[in-house]
This record gives structure tokens, sequence and C-alpha cells, in this order.
């Protein structure tokens, strides 16, 4: 199991087999690297879309559907397939190699990248996350608290507690902490799954509603249209920086959550249930998600974007297929050998004692 990927771990034992794998070996279930395959291809083109969106109705009607669930999707797995670290040494050293590196290696490009393009000074501060590297930081911090939420009672409600008392605080954004105590619930609630809760969405019938649930969750976004504030999906904000009340905030988070879990419900639900085109790419998910931001930079520095938007929906639907292309070659396994040393990096190995080698 690759577990220096945080992303892409591979189903355990403890998740459901895929038909046919021998008894005796750990197989992947393909249902699961096709949900973390779509999911980031909903990442990508979430953050790429965001640069054209504005002013155009439909786009950002999308935009906001794919906000309302994609990352609490993305972070219940991580939490899903957090179920067995336990704090070892070994595994904390791979947290290290497969997290923390990488955060500070990516953080390093994207202040680079943020200073060549944007003409800003070059202001490296690992203590406030830059872009999308917010979510390595975060999902080192919820990994290491995994023996936690494993030792207390009713874990869920708790960290729905920690969450909804987050935003009626007021917090900088060192380490990313509003996204991590706000987001926390998701990944709890991953870690006390099993796979019966997710065969219970692996029928036609589950399908079937689930489609029927993001056609109209798309509808309603295309009505409120400009209304909610991203900020209330992306979790970066309180109720402080939303400029509402205590209530009236808390009432809306308790909103998003109940409205996100149906909508995670149902984009599981929606997921191929067996191998297909993508699978062995849902493997790598850890590569697209760190390069594919560099990339947007990279079109923003080259005027891309403007030029799209001013195409109209042709314009649109050119940067969907592209971003979607991109995302699929940079899971391919040419990409990841070039950029293995800073996706995977490994720390040397410490010499083992005598008398442990023994036991």
């Amino acid at each position: 199991m690759s577990t220096s990927e945080p992303l892409e771990l591979r189903t355990t034992q403890d998740t459901t087999r895929t038909k046919g794998a021998s008894n005796t070996a750990d197989a992947r279930d393909p249902f699961f690297d096709n949900a973390k395959f779509l999911l980031i291809v909903l990442v990508a083109l979430g953050h790429s879309w965001e640069q054209i969106s504005y002013g155009t109705h439909a786009l950002q009607s999308v935009h906001t559907l794919v906000y309302t669930f994609h990352m609490p999707a993305f972070i219940l797995l991580c939490g899903y397939f957090s179920q067995r670290f336990t704090g070892r040494p070994d595994q904390v050293r791979r947290l290290i190699e497969g997290v923390l590196i990488p955060y500070l290696l990516f953080e390093t490009a994207y202040s680079a990248t943020y200073s060549a393009v944007r003409g800003e000074p070059f202001d490296l501060t690992p203590t406030e996350p830059t872009y999308l590297c917010w979510f390595l930081i975060a999902l080192f911090v919820w990994r290491l608290s995994t023996p936690l939420w494993r030792a207390i009672r009713h874990p869920v409600p708790v960290t729905v507690v920690i969450s909804l008392s987050a935003g009626l605080t007021t917090m900088h954004y060192d380490l990313a902490l509003p996204r991590v105590l706000m987001f926390l619930p998701w990944f709890v609630l991953g870690l006390n799954l099993r796979p019966e809760h997710f065969a219970l969405l692996r029928t036609r019938t589950a399908r079937r509603w689930g489609v029927a649930a993001l056609v109209c969750a798309g509808i309603a976004a295309y009505r409120l249209v400009p209304a909610p504030d991203e900020h209330w999906l992306s979790m970066d904000a309180g109720r402080a920086e939303l400029d509402v009340s205590w209530p009236q905030y808390l009432a809306v988070r308790i909103g998003i959550f109940a409205l996100s879990a149906v909508l995670v419900a149902a984009f599981f639900a929606c997921v191929p249930r067996r191998r297909t085109v993508f699978t062995a790419l849902g493997a790598a998910t850890m590569y697209p998600y760190l390069l594919h931001g560099l990339i947007i930079r990279a079109c923003e520095a080259a005027g891309l974007y403007p030029v799209l938007k001013d195409l109209g929906h042709a314009g649109q639907l050119l940067l969907t297929v592209g971003v979607i292309t991109a995302v699929f070659l940079l899971s391919t396994p040419p990409v990841r050998k070039v950029f293995r040393p800073l996706v995977e990096p490994r720390l040397p190995r410490a010499a083992v004692p005598v008398d442990e080698r023994s036991r």
C-alpha cells in the first residue's frame, strides 16, 4: 500500500475487494479510484473555471454546485483511507514524506510562481499556505489527529461543533486553520465509515436518486447565482468576514452541511463501479493536484483567460476540455516519473538497531 501518497491510498482489507481478487493480496477497488480521479478533475475544473466564471451565469452556477460537494467528498475519502493510521513511527515517516515535504517544496514553487506571474515580491511563508497548498497542511494535521478521533465517543458531532465554533471566532490563516477546523467533520466522518455504507450507494436506485439530486441542485444554483458568497463553500472565512449575525451564520452553515452531505452521497452514487479508461489514473491524484495550479498560473501569465472569456460558451468548452486533458496527462506514468522526486520524495533511511532487526 502506497502510504507515501495520502491521496492515492490503496483499497485495503477493510474496504470492498474487487471481484475475483486474491484472498492473500490487497486489491484496489475501481470504485474508489474512479471516485478519486473524478474528484481531482472537479478540483482542477473548479480552479480553472473561477478564472473566467465571473459574470457568466451558467458557468458560475456549475462552479457553485461543484464547490458544494467536491472538497467534502475528497476529504471524506482521505479520512476513510486513514483508518489504519495509529501514529506508528513508520506511518509518521510516510506522512512526512508524502505530505509535509511536498508541501514545503510546492509552497516554494507556488510562491515563486506568484512572484513571477504577478510581479509580487517573493515571500516564502510556510505557515501561510499559498493557493492549493492549504490542503496538504490540512491533511497533515488531520491525519496526525486520527488517534484522537478514534479514542473519543461521538467524534463526528464533536467535530461539527468544533467546525461551527471556529466560524464564530476570528482566526488568522496560519496553517490554513479556518479550513482545517471547518472541513474537519468530513475527514472524521470518513474515519467512521465502513464498506457497507458505500455499498448503499452502489446500486441502480441510488444512482437514479443521485442524478436527480445533482440536477435539482444545479437548477437551484442557477436560480441563486450570484449568491451564495463563495467563502461560505471554501470555508476560509468566518462570521465576521461574511458580515452576518451569529444565528444567521449557524443556520447557513448547518444548511450547507446538510446540502453537502446529500450531494456527496449523490456524487458517490454516480461514480462508476467497474474499471474505466481512467481507473488506473485514480491511483495518482497527488500529481495532477499539485501540478495543475502551476499550469493555471502559466496560462494566466500567457493572457489566456481573457481570450477564453471573450469566446463565450466556446471558450468555456475549450477550457473544460483542456483541463480534463491536462489532468489525464498529469496522471500518466511519464509525468509521474519526472516529478516523482518532488511529489514522492524519500527521506534517507535510518540505520535499524541490531536488536530491532532481530525481532
